[in-house]
C-alpha cells in the first residue's frame, strides 16, 4: 500500500474515531444537536488545524504515518513538534475540549479526561521508551530541548 494511502487510513482510523466518531456518537445518543457555547468551536477548529499539520509533518518529514503499524522513519522535530513533543495528542485534546464546551454534554467532559489520561500513560510508558531506543542520542537531545506537553 502506498505511503499516502497508509497515512490516510491511519488518520481515519485513529484520530478519526477518537476525536470525531465517539464524540459525535455521544451527541447523537444524548439528542444534543445545538451548540450551547459557540466559543467551543475555537479549540475544535484549532485542534483540527493542528492535527492536519502534524499528520502532514509525519508524512513529509517523517516518511511515515501516525499509526503504530507504519511509524515514521525519521524523528519529526519540525512544525508544532518544535513546541511540544506530542502536538498530535494536544490537537486531539483541543478537538475534544471543543466538542465538550460547544455542546455542554457531561459525558464528553468525562471522555476527554479519560482520553487525556490514556494519552499521557501511552506517551510515558510506551512511546518515549520506544523513541529513546530507536533514535538514541537524537531523541535524548530533542527530549531535553522540547517539553512533553507545553509545560
Amino acid at each position: 500500500m502506498a505511503l499516502f494511502a497508509k497515512a490516510l487510513l491511519a488518520f481515519i482510523v485513529l484520530p478519526g474515531i477518537v476525536a470525531f466518531a465517539i464524540p459525535i456518537s455521544c451527541l447523537l445518543a444524548t439528542d444534543r444537536s445545538e451548540v450551547v457555547q459557540p466559543f467551543g468551536l475555537i479549540p475544535l477548529i484549532v485542534g483540527c488545524v493542528g492535527l492536519a499539520w502534524c499528520v502532514r509533518d509525519f508524512y513529509i518529514q517523517g516518511k511515515g504515518t501516525l499509526a503504530p503499524w507504519s511509524p515514521p522513519a525519521n524523528l519529526v522535530v519540525v512544525g508544532l513538534y518544535r513546541f511540544t513533543r506530542n502536538p498530535m495528542y494536544v490537537a486531539v485534546t483541543f478537538i475534544l475540549l471543543g466538542w465538550s464546551v460547544s455542546y455542554g454534554v457531561a459525558g464528553l467532559y468525562v471522555y476527554t479526561i479519560l482520553v487525556i489520561t490514556v494519552f499521557h500513560l501511552r506517551v510515558v510508558l510506551f512511546e518515549e521508551p520506544w523513541l529513546a531506543r530507536k533514535y538514541e542520542g537524537l531523541w535524548i537531545e530533542y527530549a531535553q530541548r522540547v517539553p512533553r506537553w507545553f509545560w
